[in-house]
């Protein structure tokens, strides 16, 4: 389905009522794609599952990994 949306002064666009009802989540992901945007939905709880070390050893934590779902318990606190 494609409809037309029109952008806000502040650059805010509207999500239709029937598209947000289809996904289980609040947020969504949007990626620049050569000349259009994509937007797709995004549930920061799945990421939780997949559970790997996430760091980078110059800038975070002195070199010592971060597990993913404690690192989403960091990033949910500043949402």
């Amino acid at each position: 389905m494609n409809t037309i949306v029109k952008a806000t002064t502040k650059g805010q666009i509207t999500i239709p009522m029937a598209w947000r009802k289809r996904f289980n989540t609040d947020r969504f992901l949007i990626d620049v794609k050569d000349s259009h945007l994509e937007i797709k939905p995004f549930d920061i709880n799945k990421i939780a599952q997949e559970e790997y070390t996430v760091f980078d050893a110059i800038r975070d934590n002195n070199g010592k990994g971060i597990k993913a779902k404690d690192l989403l318990k960091i990033i949910k606190k500043t949402l």
